[in-house]
């Protein structure tokens, strides 16, 4: 209802805008030729209107200008959008001290667009915050001092970068990568302790006991870390639409049916396993170590197969974790023109990150037999194969700008005068976060249990 009410919404606009061209026609049409001149008609002022009412050059010129309307809207629209998209202009420009930035504030959301919004009072001049990247600065593909939050226009930008370890004691935050190096020196009490990890809990290394509850924050693809830093991030343009009218056959003179690339044949999800049994029942052609079939990393054309020869993509993950969604799915799949087919975080939680109806779920199905009966209803009826690609056009994956989201979460947590850390970060990490089965059977399993 709301998709149609905007819709409805764009298109009076556009008659509002059309409507003066129209009377001006149908005056055309209706109004009798003017026989010889009269003495009204002999007035300057009046010839000239009636001159402008017959001269059709008029009417091209106000459709010109109509259509200038038009297209300077489209632009004021997408200059409109926050200043992380694409042409978007639009900055933050009030302190909201109430925003939803930390994981109490939204519990289930990633707060990413919130936390990228977020600006310190106009009238405030904030100090200078220093994070250590315990890890060096080449770790993290950035400079020293303040040019990464610069260069990044970020929203707040009175944040440090330093790689220097004498800067332990006086650091505001040191942000640690992949695992925990101490520091020979007395730590500040207000000082934020911040655990990253990029890969998932089956490919990270576990901590010592004696770090478990030394960090106050982490930062992963898990939406309930403190700072979230997923793989990718999709935003809508506009929330109300999700969709848009399908202008191209995404199926057209694709004549294969499921494709995969994959070199790790020993994934603890048994990707490989559904994958062949899957392939007993429809098309299933592999690349890479695990398949017959072959093609370079390093070839361009490789991808761009996906395009122009296959319907589906396998966009399976190594690894069956909690929120664990990575490029194999943003990249592989919604970044080129086929349905991706998913394994690897709960339904629910591709659901929460993906465009609305861009994917298929292995476990929406009783297995591989009934998935690929569906396949083979989608090859045949290409209205419900476009169906999959009408949220294309309807926004765009964003830079999340990490260190942006940083520096304004530790001004932030100062403001609030928020102490918080884990007792167990491990425990955190890794309990009951994975799963080498089905989640339905896991989480079937835990009720049967409870």
């Amino acid at each position: 209802m709301r998709v149609r009410a905007a819709r409805a919404l764009r298109a009076l606009r556009r008659v509002a805008l059309l409507f003066p061209l129209v009377l001006t026609a149908l005056a055309l049409i209706l109004l009798p030729r003017p026989g010889p001149l009269t003495p009204l008609a002999q007035n300057p002022t009046i010839a000239a209107q009636i001159h402008s009412l017959k001269d059709d050059q008029h009417i091209q010129d106000r459709s010109n200008e109509l259509q200038e309307e038009v297209l300077h809207e489209e632009g004021d629209t997408v200059s409109r959008r926050h200043w992380f998209m694409r042409g978007g202009e639009q900055r933050p420009w009030k302190h909201d001290p109430s925003a939803q930035i930390f994981p109490e504030d939204a519990p289930g959301d990633d707060r990413i667009v919130q936390q990228l919004s977020y600006i310190l009072p106009n009238d405030e001049e904030a100090p200078i915050k220093k994070i250590l990247l315990a890890n060096g600065l080449g770790a993290w593909g950035v400079t020293g001092g303040r040019t990464e939050f610069l260069r990044n226009k970020c929203p707040i930008d009175r944040c440090h970068l330093t790689a220097d370890s004498r800067d332990a004691a006086s650091a505001d935050a040191i942000l640690f990568k992949d695992h925990h190096t101490p520091f020979n020196v007395k730590r500040s009490p207000n000082q934020i302790w911040i655990l990253y990890y990029l890969e998932c809990p089956y490919h990270t290394a576990s901590l010592r006991s004696s770090s478990f509850d030394v960090f106050n924050w982490t930062a992963t693809y898990r939406r309930d870390s403190d700072i979230v830093a997923p793989y990718e991030r999709w935003v809508y343009y506009d929330n109300l639409i999700p969709e848009k009218d399908i202008e191209r056959n995404y199926a057209a003179n694709k004549t294969k049916k499921v494709a995969w690339f994959v070199s790790n044949c020993h994934a603890r999800n048994r990707r490989l396993q559904y994958a062949r049994q899957l392939s007993k029942f429809i098309q299933v052609d592999i690349y890479g170590a695990c398949g017959s079939h072959h093609c370079p990393r390093t070839d361009p054309n490789c991808l761009e197969m996906l395009d122009k020869e296959y319907k589906f993509y396998l966009a399976f993950e190594n690894s069956n974790c909690r929120d664990y969604i990575t490029e194999k799915f943003f990249v592989n799949g919604l970044q080129h023109n086929v349905l991706p087919i998913v394994m690897g975080a709960r339904p629910s939680e591709y659901a929460a990150v993906a465009p609305r109806n861009s994917y298929i779920h292995v476990e929406e199905f009783a297995g591989p037999e009934e998935l690929a009966a569906y396949l083979h209803r989608l090859d045949e009826d290409q209205d419900l194969y476009n169906s999959y690609f009408k949220w294309k056009g309807t926004g765009e994956f964003i830079n999340t700008y990490f260190f942006c989201r940083v520096c304004a979460m530790i001004h932030a947590n100062e403001r609030r005068q928020r102490n918080t850390h884990y007792s167990d970060v491990q425990a955190w990490w890794r309990d009951s976060t994975c799963t080498r089965g089905e989640w339905r059977a896991m989480e079937s399993d835990t009720k049967d249990n409870g």
